[in-house]
């Protein structure tokens, strides 16, 4: 599905703040409020508005489908600060929308997204694996969202026809 400037523009501002007033959405957008409910109606039906605090199906939007990859790394921690000071420098990093410490074979857990797999692996080898207390990684893509922040994707998608047999 192909959106047009403005529905672009309003997704993206939700993105950020889900709790902006339609008023203040509109006036940034500079649409009426009438035009801009019927867009975010629209974008509610076609299921790229997926729930508020929003979260976007961006494989729903021509070109914007992007990938998203979990980075299991093994680090040194450094005296006195432990593991914070490293996981401070890699989610400064734009790419990065979150970092977990873990318990396990991997000290922290890293999820990125990028336009590309050439993008994620540009990341990994040029930004995180330089890090100085950066020893290992293992890159996982993410393949299909199925379910996100208890969000259930494509949900009622499914073919509903009964099965018709001679």
């Amino acid at each position: 599905m192909k959106l047009t400037e403005k529905e672009l523009e309003i997704v993206e501002i939700l993105e950020n703040n889900a709790r902006i007033p339609i008023e203040t959405l509109a006036k940034m957008t500079s649409l009426t409020v009438e035009e801009t409910e019927v867009i975010l109606k629209r974008l509610e039906e076609t299921k790229v508005i997926v729930q508020y605090a929003t979260i976007i199906d961006w494989r729903k939007v021509d070109g914007h489908e992007g990938v998203t990859a979990m980075i299991d790394v093994k680090v040194t921690p450094k005296r006195g600060v432990g593991f914070d000071e490293v996981a401070e420098r890699i989610y400064r990093f734009p790419e990065v929308k979150s970092v977990y410490l873990m318990s396990g074979a991997y000290d922290l857990s890293v999820v990125i997204e990028g336009r590309s797999m050439a993008e994620v692996a540009h990341f990994v080898s040029e930004k995180l694996s330089t890090l100085d207390s950066v020893i290992s990684t293992t890159t996982h893509f993410i393949l299909k969202k199925y379910k996100h922040d208890g969000t259930v994707f494509d949900q009622g998608d499914q073919d509903r026809r009964i099965v018709v047999a001679p």
